[in-house]
């Protein structure tokens, strides 16, 4: 199975962001994470991170050629744009939203999410396993 791992703005500073919310392990140790779980699986996995929504959508037009599942944390776009969630929704490959704190348990704004109705799920509050258990939603499902 070929993954795309995307991550919106500000996930590339995973570590020092925030750590009480976020945690304190590195963007590039989630991947490197996750490199080692798809591989494990007999998977391959991409990954893109921007802070810039244009590159984000770049992103998911091309994985309609390619990917067989997105993995889509898209930060704070995830409440207001409605370009990426049109993106989302214009490709044939399903996605999972995930977010790495319990966003329902935060501000208000945070509690709406414009993309996730065009994902197949969304899991949050799991921390970075989040996007693990994304991989293996999409693995049992390819199995089936």
């Amino acid at each position: 199975m070929r993954f795309l791992v995307i991550n919106g703005p500000n996930l590339n500073l995973l570590g020092e962001r925030e750590p009480g919310i976020y945690g304190s392990e590195s963007y590039a140790s989630l991947c490197s994470r996750l490199e080692a779980f798809a591989a494990s699986q007999g998977s391959e996995v991409t990954f893109v991170q921007s802070n810039h929504e244009g590159a984000l959508i770049d992103a998911i037009h091309e994985a309609r050629t390619w990917a067989d599942a997105i993995i889509i944390n898209p930060g704070a776009f995830t409440h207001y744009s409605y370009a990426l969630r049109d993106a989302l929704a214009s490709v044939r490959v399903p996605a999972v939203e995930v977010h790495i704190s319990n966003v329902h348990t935060r501000e208000a704004f945070r509690h709406v999410s414009v993309t996730a109705p065009v994902c197949v799920g969304q899991i949050c509050g799991l921390g970075l396993y989040g996007y693990e258990a994304a991989m293996r939603f999409f693995l049992g499902r390819e199995a089936s």
